[in-house]
């Protein structure tokens, strides 16, 4: 299943094909170092996602998840380079019960968590994999299901319409969610509750109280998932569901996304290390084992790039933007993502009353267009400079409007007129929906019918980023990309090797490691690659 734009943006800016291989090379050198590095690792993260994919669901008496209470067990047994898969197994082989009520009666200490014994490592190998497979079945279907939604109901023009819920109240979400896709949405995101990135767990059930978004959770993801199903069926096109795999959770996030059939996930290589402090070794650990779910379960990612224009200079920081988005592409295809599932990020935030402003940000959305031209990309609205006039911010939205539908953007998230002021309430959404409708119907094809002055305005400023971009990432691959955070080339932002939160859940691999979910994304990535090529 492709996800292309409409029609192919015939190249304008005259970009040197050469210097965009360049910086190919030089991400793809940064990639592989991140390769290296994470290949080596594991997380508690990572191990609490591989008892999911084994079946495990649940919480203890006071709702600790069982995952976190096995995978605890495991580390205060200093055993977590082993990883957890091959111990669960054995408790499950021994006690004949399902993985969560082996789970359980581990937490309980009725079952014990230890390695078998040399003689019964195979057999528990072989449970493994059966369990893991469960899981893997369980994604085909998600997969299967997908995809005869699509093809029976399709899914509308590009570029998609996205826009947010965060009522903190699961139940509620559903409702505005419905009439967002009544209203013309096409990709509703749940925002997460204010801060839970930075919790070690998934929170368990559904949930009716947030702060600033609605908790992401399992219960959470299957209420939203059958709302969109009946509003796909009402509307007579398949709306997606969007949440995020990013935080100390991602790996659980991307796993859990997978097994509810969510379509979209946040998921972006540095935007935890720079903007939520999380150790950088703890994020891109887990960031490559994340984007192999994402790349099984056929997701679309989306990157956060957009993020550091909220606190860089959007004319003088352009360049870090593309820079970053070279570098969460060479990732994501080292994962085996393809390029119709990335949603690489950029937004529209320059001042608005800079001279020339329209085109300087026309030049960057044709040229994130041209050099990823199998990419939907993710384009951002205007937030920077908003300001809480409302008709000012109309304006502003209209122009971001434009500018998406002639540069043939294919994830478009809406702009809220009232952004800066409160959380958008659902009329707000149904006007910034209708105006996004009526441009993007009134200017369907005018980017077929624009060219740009040789050498003029739109070209040099597109060709001037580029050409920084490469340095920028000739910088990054000789420092190396942990050195590139440490010394603060994105965002402006300054992060340590070994700061910032969830070190501590960060483990060498042992030699005798050995994780069946591997082995399961592996055939599940060659299966989707082949439907791909088909």
């Amino acid at each position: 299943m492709s996800f292309l734009t409409e029609r192919l943006m015939e190249p304008k800016l005259d970009l040197d094909p050469d210097i965009i291989a360049r910086c190919r090379d030089a991400a793809g050198a940064i990639s592989a170092d991140v390769q290296r590095f994470a290949a080596g690792r594991t997380s508690v993260s990572i191990e609490r996602a591989v008892l999911r994919w084994m079946g495990v669901e649940g919480g203890d008496a006071d709702c600790i998840p069982l995952v976190n209470r096995v995978v605890d067990l495991q580390v205060k047994s200093g055993l977590l380079s082993h990883g957890v898969s091959l111990a669960f197994a054995e408790a499950v082989r021994n006690s004949g019960l399902s993985p969560s009520d082996a789970a359980m009666a581990i937490v309980e200490g009725r079952l014990a968590l230890v390695g078998p014994d040399p003689d019964a490592m195979e057999a528990a190998r072989v449970v493994a994999r059966l369990l893991a497979s469960q899981g893997a079945e369980r994604v085909r279907r998600a997969v299967r299901t997908r995809s005869r939604f699509i093809e029976r109901l399709g899914e509308g023009s590009r570029p998609l319409l996205y826009v947010i819920v965060a009522s903190g109240n699961i139940l509620e979400d559903t409702v505005q969610a419905k009439v967002c896709a009544q209203a013309g949405a096409q990709i509703v995101a749940v925002i997460r509750s204010t801060a839970q990135s930075l919790l070690d767990y998934v929170p368990e059930g559904a949930t009716t109280e947030g702060f600033g978004g609605t908790y992401a959770t399992q219960a959470n993801f299957r209420i939203m998932r059958t709302a969109l199903d009946e509003a796909s069926e009402d509307v007579g096109r398949y709306v997606r569901l969007c949440n995020y795999a990013s935080g100390l959770c991602m790996p659980e996030m991307a796993t859990l996304g997978a097994l509810e059939r969510l379509d979209v996930m946040l998921n972006d290589a540095l935007y935890g290390i720079l903007f939520r402090d999380i150790n950088m070794q703890r994020t891109l650990t887990d960031q490559v084992f994340s984007r192999r779910v994402s790349a099984a379960a056929g997701l679309i990612i989306n990157t956060g790039e957009d993020n550091y224009l909220t606190t860089s200079d959007a004319f003088e920081a352009a360049h870090t933007v593309l820079a970053s988005e070279f570098i969460n592409e060479q990732i994501a295809l080292c994962c085996g993502l393809k390029p119709h599932q990335l949603g690489l990020g950029h937004a529209m935030q320059m001042n608005p009353f800079r001279e020339d402003m329209f085109l300087y940000e026309v030049a960057q959305a044709q040229m994130a267009r041209e050099i990823f031209p199998d990419s939907p990309l993710k384009y951002m609205p205007p937030t920077k400079h908003m300001t809480g006039d409302i008709f000012r911010g109309q304006v502003q939205d209209a122009l971001f409007n434009l500018v998406s539908v002639m540069t043939g953007q294919g994830i478009h998230l809406l702009g809220m007129m009232t952004e800066a002021m409160h959380t958008p309430h659902i009329h707000d959404r149904v006007l910034a929906l209708e105006s996004a409708r009526m441009i993007s119907t009134a200017a369907r094809h005018l980017g077929d019918e624009v060219r740009f002055v040789p050498g003029g305005r739109v070209q040099t400023r597109a060709r001037d980023v580029l050409a920084r971009a490469l340095t920028l990432l000739q910088q990054v691959r000789d420092e190396g990309l942990f050195g590139a955070l440490a010394s603060g080339r994105f965002a402006d932002i300054k992060r340590s090797m070994d700061g910032g939160r969830g070190l501590e859940g960060v483990a060498v691999k042992a030699e005798d490691y050995w994780n069946p979910v591997d082995e399961v994304l592996d055939e599940l990535i060659a299966e989707g690659a082949k439907e791909v090529a088909q």
